[in-house]
Protein backbone atom coordinates (compact mmCIF):
# COMPACT_ATOMS: atom_id res chain seq x y z
CA UNK A 1 0.00 0.00 0.00
CA UNK A 2 1.10 3.49 -1.14
CA UNK A 3 1.06 6.43 0.56
CA UNK A 4 -0.78 9.75 -0.43
CA UNK A 5 1.85 12.61 -0.05
CA UNK A 6 -0.03 14.18 2.11
CA UNK A 7 -2.20 13.84 5.61
CA UNK A 8 -5.73 13.45 4.18
CA UNK A 9 -8.35 13.24 7.15
CA UNK A 10 -11.40 12.35 5.48
CA UNK A 11 -9.76 9.55 3.27
CA UNK A 12 -8.43 8.27 6.47
CA UNK A 13 -12.02 8.21 8.20
CA UNK A 14 -13.02 6.50 4.89
CA UNK A 15 -10.44 3.84 4.52
CA UNK A 16 -9.23 4.37 1.07
CA UNK A 17 -5.96 2.56 -0.09
CA UNK A 18 -3.71 3.94 -2.53
CA UNK A 19 -2.10 1.18 -4.60
CA UNK A 20 -1.10 2.74 -8.02
CA UNK A 21 0.52 6.48 -8.40
CA UNK A 22 2.55 6.75 -11.04
CA UNK A 23 2.52 8.05 -14.98
CA UNK A 24 -0.38 9.93 -15.04
CA UNK A 25 -2.70 6.65 -13.57
CA UNK A 26 -3.89 5.88 -9.41
CA UNK A 27 -5.42 2.88 -7.99
CA UNK A 28 -7.44 2.97 -4.90
CA UNK A 29 -9.09 0.24 -3.00
CA UNK A 30 -12.62 1.04 -1.07
CA UNK A 31 -14.39 -1.08 1.14
CA UNK A 32 -17.82 0.40 2.52
CA UNK A 33 -18.43 -0.13 6.05
CA UNK A 34 -21.90 -0.04 7.27
CA UNK A 35 -21.71 3.61 8.11
CA UNK A 36 -20.99 4.17 4.26
CA UNK A 37 -24.13 2.68 2.58
CA UNK A 38 -27.48 4.11 1.94
CA UNK A 39 -30.87 2.78 2.41
CA UNK A 40 -30.75 0.21 -0.11
CA UNK A 41 -27.72 -1.39 1.45
CA UNK A 42 -24.95 -0.33 -1.37
CA UNK A 43 -22.17 1.79 -0.97
CA UNK A 44 -23.68 5.70 -0.68
CA UNK A 45 -23.20 7.87 -3.63
CA UNK A 46 -21.52 10.24 -1.74
CA UNK A 47 -18.74 8.01 -0.83
CA UNK A 48 -18.23 6.88 -4.31
CA UNK A 49 -18.10 10.73 -5.28
CA UNK A 50 -15.62 10.91 -3.17
CA UNK A 51 -14.07 7.74 -4.30
CA UNK A 52 -13.90 9.32 -7.79
CA UNK A 53 -12.69 12.55 -6.68
CA UNK A 54 -9.44 11.13 -4.71
CA UNK A 55 -9.32 9.06 -7.79
CA UNK A 56 -9.03 11.51 -10.22
CA UNK A 57 -6.91 14.03 -8.03
CA UNK A 58 -4.41 11.13 -7.43
CA UNK A 59 -3.92 10.52 -11.19
CA UNK A 60 -3.21 14.34 -11.69
CA UNK A 61 -0.88 14.15 -8.70
CA UNK A 62 1.10 10.99 -10.06
CA UNK A 63 3.59 12.69 -11.97
CA UNK A 64 3.85 16.05 -9.86
CA UNK A 65 4.14 14.92 -5.79
CA UNK A 66 5.18 18.40 -4.80
CA UNK A 67 1.98 20.04 -5.59
CA UNK A 68 -1.79 19.15 -4.32
CA UNK A 69 -4.61 19.99 -6.60
CA UNK A 70 -7.63 21.60 -5.64
CA UNK A 71 -10.93 20.25 -7.53
CA UNK A 72 -12.81 23.27 -9.49
CA UNK A 73 -15.44 20.57 -11.83
CA UNK A 74 -16.29 17.27 -11.57
CA UNK A 75 -19.11 15.52 -13.41
CA UNK A 76 -19.92 12.10 -12.54
CA UNK A 77 -22.42 9.16 -13.59
CA UNK A 78 -23.71 6.40 -11.49
CA UNK A 79 -24.44 3.02 -13.73
CA UNK A 80 -25.00 0.17 -11.10
CA UNK A 81 -25.39 -0.43 -7.71
CA UNK A 82 -21.56 -0.50 -5.87
CA UNK A 83 -21.39 -3.43 -3.71
CA UNK A 84 -18.34 -5.37 -2.28
CA UNK A 85 -14.75 -4.08 -2.53
CA UNK A 86 -14.15 -1.60 -4.81
CA UNK A 87 -11.37 -0.27 -7.08
CA UNK A 88 -11.46 3.04 -8.99
CA UNK A 89 -8.73 3.84 -11.66
CA UNK A 90 -8.28 6.52 -12.51
CA UNK A 91 -5.96 8.21 -15.58
CA UNK A 92 -4.36 11.79 -15.79
CA UNK A 93 -6.07 12.68 -20.05
CA UNK A 94 -4.57 15.93 -20.39
CA UNK A 95 -3.08 19.05 -18.41
CA UNK A 96 -1.07 22.06 -18.52
CA UNK A 97 1.19 24.27 -16.22
CA UNK A 98 -1.69 25.33 -13.84
CA UNK A 99 -4.12 23.03 -14.91
CA UNK A 100 -5.29 18.73 -14.86
CA UNK A 101 -8.14 16.94 -16.88
CA UNK A 102 -8.28 13.75 -15.49
CA UNK A 103 -11.16 10.32 -15.79
CA UNK A 104 -11.39 7.45 -13.48
CA UNK A 105 -14.17 4.60 -13.10
CA UNK A 106 -15.28 2.78 -10.27
CA UNK A 107 -15.62 -1.48 -10.12
CA UNK A 108 -17.34 -3.30 -7.98
CA UNK A 109 -16.35 -7.16 -6.73
CA UNK A 110 -17.36 -8.68 -10.00
CA UNK A 111 -15.11 -5.93 -12.16
CA UNK A 112 -18.20 -4.40 -13.66
CA UNK A 113 -18.31 -0.84 -13.97
CA UNK A 114 -19.84 0.81 -11.50
CA UNK A 115 -19.45 4.51 -12.22
CA UNK A 116 -17.24 6.98 -13.84
CA UNK A 117 -16.38 10.64 -13.74
CA UNK A 118 -14.19 13.29 -15.66
CA UNK A 119 -12.89 16.39 -13.69
CA UNK A 120 -11.14 19.50 -13.64
CA UNK A 121 -7.84 19.90 -11.39
CA UNK A 122 -6.16 23.00 -10.54
CA UNK A 123 -2.23 22.56 -9.34
CA UNK A 124 -1.21 24.03 -6.02
CA UNK A 125 1.67 24.38 -3.97
CA UNK A 126 1.64 22.32 -1.68
CA UNK A 127 2.20 24.71 1.82
CA UNK A 128 -0.77 26.98 1.74
CA UNK A 129 -0.04 30.74 2.28
CA UNK A 130 -1.26 32.08 5.85
CA UNK A 131 -3.70 34.84 6.07
CA UNK A 132 -3.45 37.92 8.14
CA UNK A 133 -5.95 36.46 10.81
CA UNK A 134 -3.37 33.52 11.10
CA UNK A 135 -5.93 30.81 8.87
CA UNK A 136 -4.17 28.56 6.12
CA UNK A 137 -5.44 29.30 3.28
CA UNK A 138 -5.55 27.95 -0.24
CA UNK A 139 -4.76 29.96 -3.47
CA UNK A 140 -6.74 28.95 -6.35
CA UNK A 141 -5.70 32.14 -8.55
Amino acid sequence: MLNFGAEIPFVSHLGFTLHRMSGGESELHFEARPEHLNSFDVTHGGATMTLLDVTLATAARSDTPDFGVVTIEMKASFMRPARGPLVAKGRLVHRTASMAFAEGTVFDAEGRICSHATGTFKYVRRQPAEAANGQRVISTD
